[in-house]
């Protein structure tokens, strides 16, 4: 009985790192690659590097073109930004 209570505050530590910090990261990741998927052709993004455009084509091996100021550049999905995309599109607000 001493040995398993040694060890319950290594055990409590590991699941509080589970619940607190692998879990929603898993989530997080989990919808990235959900919005990723779900882009479609004139669809406005904004890049993690901050390039602002709208998308021309998207390929299957994980790429997708989209037409910016400086004109068309290649990207891999993974690298339009979920976050800044969505407040972009978000409806805005009115002013009273």
């Amino acid at each position: 009985m001493e040995q398993i209570q040694s060890f319950l505050p290594i055990i409590l530590l590991f699941l509080v790192m589970y619940l607190f910090l692998i879990r929603p990261q898993m989530k997080k990741a989990k919808q990235e690659k959900q919005f990723a998927a779900q882009l479609k052709k004139g669809d406005k993004v904004i890049t993690n590097g901050g390039i602002h455009g709208r998308v021309l084509e998207l390929n299957d091996d994980g790429t997708c073109l989209i037409e910016c100021g400086a004109g068309k550049i290649k990207f891999e999905r993974a690298a339009i930004s979920m976050e800044k995309t969505a407040k972009i599109n978000a409806p805005e607000k009115v002013k009273k």
